[in-house]
């Protein structure tokens, strides 16, 4: 038996360990990372060399293919939905200044060495072997985009690879995109990036933990056991909504996006900047050796823009903030009605009617920004002494979300948050 338990002992450290050495080469050695991944899935997933087409005609020739893929990314990338779209008024240019080589050159230097060339090819090495003549035209190329409001067709051109995640290899749903963008235009995105945060940061809701520094899973979680064992001690329910969005980043409206930039401050030449590299947004499918014609892409944030993270925090701490009200629950004097982490949404009430009307609306909210709650993949949860039921509907849909009960009783020391839960599955597992 401590033969047992040492064995225990060691295997976890030893994956603890791996643990924090791959955490430490996706931040500093991503190519070291990336080969972990590949020889721990077995190798490099191959593509298949026929696709089913929409109609579930096996497809063999190579045109035939590529026109497949751009037909499946062209529908993916472009969601249908019902919504009107707010037209910003053109904000005062003013005096916003231009950008300077430190602020080029600071993005330069953080370029990961490993990465992806975009639709240009350009290649971070490039960027990164420049010298300071080098970072001066690429500044003045950022100020040239800057002044105008236009940038190079290259920077709004994103190149979709798939890589497969499981199932039929022919059938295109069971692949994923990774879109690559140009190196230069992520340069200049960055740029704004650092801007926009240095705007909006201060304004984005304490419950949202998402693409924020300092911040993470182990925040959210933390405050949800401390909310569970006070719920516990003093005899309270909690009621739970894990709220899960349709495509949340691709279904951004970009006009409500503007609109909702300018409401957090985010105007005059930043917000025009940022607009010009979704002007003429494109995109094309890149297949073992072939590229797709291009498509345009009208809807959603660019996926691999390092922009879209503080863009996307700022939309949703709008919807956030507008479906607030009365319902909550109290832990240390601070009334909490949701949890945050990107799009990863909690509601939390001390009723089951009050959750029905904080997540009325919240999905109000989200239908009124274009947003969908997907009632298959949401969740309600009770926790409670005793067992009890609670069926929440979402809009006018007559179907109900799923919902489980938990019930608490002896002590609540199980409910912790360790080094090893980094989800809120892992936390209802321990308190199972």
């Amino acid at each position: 038996m401590e033969i047992k338990l040492l064995l225990e002992t060691a295997k976890s450290r030893a994956w603890e360990e791996f643990g924090e050495a791959m955490g430490k080469d996706y931040r500093s050695a991503p190519k070291r990372f990336w080969q972990t991944v590949r020889r721990l899935r077995g190798g490099r997933q191959q593509l298949a060399h026929t696709v089913y087409s929409g109609d579930g005609e096996l497809l063999t020739s190579t045109g035939a293919i590529v026109g497949r893929w751009k037909e499946y990314f062209e529908e993916l990338l472009n969601p249908t939905y019902a919504h009107s779209e707010e037209e910003p008024e053109p904000g005062d240019l003013g005096m916003d200044c231009p950008i300077s080589g430190a602020e080029v050159a600071e993005v330069v230097k953080q370029l990961h060495s490993g990465g992806a060339p975009g639709a240009d090819e350009v290649r971070p090495g490039y960027l990164k072997a420049m010298d300071v003549v080098g970072l001066s035209w690429l500044t003045r190329l950022c100020n040239i985009a800057w002044s105008s409001g236009a940038v190079p067709m290259e920077w709004q051109t994103g190149v979709v690879v798939p890589i497969f995640k499981k199932g039929d290899l022919r059938v295109c749903s069971n692949y994923r995109g990774i879109t690559l963008l140009s190196l230069p235009g992520k340069v200049y995105s960055k740029v704004l990036e650092r801007r926009v945060r240095s705007i909006v940061e201060s304004q984005i809701e304490e419950e949202q933990c998402g693409f924020r520094p300092g911040r993470g899973t182990v925040d959210q979680l933390y405050t949800l056991a401390r909310v569970m064992e006070g719920a516990w001690e003093f005899a309270q329910p909690i009621h739970m909504c894990f709220v899960d969005l349709e495509k949340a980043y691709d279904r951004v409206p970009r006009g409500t996006l503007w609109g909702t930039l300018q409401e957090y401050g985010v105007g005059g030449f930043l917000l025009r900047a940022i607009q010009s590299l979704y002007q003429r947004s494109v995109s094309l499918v890149r297949i073992a050796g072939s590229k797709s014609d291009l498509f345009p892409v009208r809807v959603g944030l660019r996926q691999g823009c390092p922009l879209s993270p503080v863009l996307f925090i700022t939309f949703m701490d709008r919807i956030s903030r507008r479906s607030r009200g009365v319902e909550c629950v109290e832990f240390g004097g601070r009334r909490i009605s949701s949890l945050l982490f990107a799009d990863d949404v909690v509601l939390l009430a001390s009723s089951s009617s009050d959750l029905q009307l904080l997540l009325g609306r919240f999905t109000a909210e989200c239908e009124a920004a274009g947003m969908r709650i997907s009632t298959s993949k949401s969740e309600t949860m009770v926790l409670d002494r005793k067992r009890v039921a609670c069926q929440l509907r979402v809009g006018g849909e007559r179907s109900y979300l799923k919902w489980r009960s938990l019930s608490i009783s002896g002590s609540c020391s199980r409910v912790r948050v360790g080094g090893i839960g980094r989800s809120t599955g892992g936390l209802v597992r321990r308190l199972q």
